[in-house]
């Protein structure tokens, strides 16, 4: 699906029920250097589940047109206009990693439009290292190689995850590489958030964090700030999967998030 957003052209992908249909809603927000190529495995399984789900491509990335946001608050405000242009209100939200903050941010801004929240792969703040900061910067592709590695369990690169001959992690790496250029603004937004304690904490709605527990970039010890912060908070963690948990669990993120807004 095509719509405008801000009078830039936004492509969401879309799965099961109709939003007007009256099934529940939930939009999906991808993190850094992705796309909606990111929720690939898990949105067949949430229309199964009688969820409406939509992805969009956030702008500068994927099909989307315009320039990447310049901050997570500004990604925040997109968001909830994309909510407005798709004339949508008291939805879900779920958002990973990057797209985590974002959701977050959108929440404690959004009043009513946000009816529910799901954090995957979320910390906050979320600090980047230099080392990767500066790759980004200068050898992106190498950084795209680093993140698909840490964002990976080692049981997964050994299985090769996927199924029917895709190798998983190396899909995760295609999709970073068609969005590479956008990786070095996405990992600053994330560093330099400073605001997600307060926004958290001025989140009034049901919210889950859902956490894989060999999560080694946003590993679970580092959540519990942010879970203390929110006031509504259900904490679900997934064993055997690390930071690309729609990736390595679909079916158990379907799941779980089909629960949570049904």
């Amino acid at each position: 699906m095509r719509i405008d957003v801000d009078g830039l052209a936004c492509h969401v992908a879309t799965a099961g029920p109709a939003p007007a249909s009256g099934a529940p809603v939930l939009v999906l927000v991808h993190g850094a250097a992705n796309d909606h190529a990111a929720w690939h495995d898990l949105m067949p399984l949430l229309a199964a589940r009688g969820v409406a789900a939509l992805a969009p491509d956030l702008p500068g990335h994927g099909r989307s047109a315009g320039a990447p946001p310049a901050s997570i608050e500004a990604a925040a405000d997109w968001l909830l206009a994309l909510l407005d242009a798709l004339r949508l209100s008291g939805v879900a939200v779920a958002g990973h990693s990057m797209g985590s903050l974002i959701a977050l941010e959108a929440a404690a801004r959004g009043g009513a439009r946000v009816g529910r929240l799901a954090l995957l792969g979320a910390t906050a703040p979320m600090p980047v290292s230099d080392a990767l900061l500066d790759a980004a910067r200068t050898t992106p592709d190498a950084a795209c190689r680093m993140v698909t590695l840490w964002s990976h369990t080692p049981a997964f690169f050994a299985a090769g995850g996927g199924g029917h001959g895709v190798w998983g992690p190396g899909r995760t790496l295609a999709v970073m590489r068609r969005n590479a250029t956008t990786l070095a603004g996405d990992l600053a937004n994330c560093n330099d958030y400073r605001n997600g304690l307060a926004a958290a904490a001025a989140v009034d709605c049901p919210t889950l964090l859902l956490l894989g527990r060999r999560d080694r970039m946003t590993p679970p010890r580092s959540v519990q700030p942010l879970q203390d912060a929110l006031r509504r908070a259900t904490r679900q963690e997934i064993d055997g999967c690390g930071h690309a948990l729609m990736v390595e669990r679909p079916a158990a993120v379907a799941a779980a998030l089909a629960d949570f807004v049904a």
